[in-house]
């Protein structure tokens, strides 16, 4: 089991850094104007997201299922797990709607300003806060 625990911390620590560096590119990517840069912000946020956080992602996703199957009736029993759980979904789904943003500026129909793309980037740490204080102190 706690071979499983490091390297589902491992994999968590990787998509969150995925999720906080994809929309910094999108706020570099939407204050761009040289089709130099465009075309190099694409490829970087294309790869950030294929090749890191969404393996990243997947591999977070089962070993953390995985840890659960441990002690299913235990853990199903805790307040602060189903917290969690409703946490990581939306976590999920920014991962999701990151990826969406991602396909808009590939084909060039991105509406929004670098400041949407600022406030946007907060979002995954006060996810992180939570689950990080509903994890280590098990409030309920």
């Amino acid at each position: 089991m706690l071979w499983v625990k490091a390297f589902h911390i491992v994999s968590v620590i990787c998509w969150f850094a995925a999720l906080f560096y994809l929309p910094r590119l999108f706020v570099y990517h939407a204050s761009s104007s040289d089709k130099i840069s465009i075309e190099r912000f694409k490829i970087m946020e294309r790869k950030l997201y294929r090749g890191i956080s969404t393996p990243s992602m997947i591999a977070t996703l089962v070993l953390g299922f995985w840890l659960i199957s441990y002690n299913v009736e235990g853990y199903l029993a805790s307040g602060w797990l189903h917290a969690k759980l409703f946490l990581v979904a939306l976590l999920v789904a920014y991962h999701f709607y990151s990826g969406y943003l991602l396909k808009q500026f590939r084909d060039d129909k991105n509406t929004r300003s670098h400041v949407f793309y600022r406030w946007f980037n907060e979002f995954p740490v006060l996810i992180l806060i939570a689950v990080v204080i509903l994890v280590v102190v098990k409030p309920f």
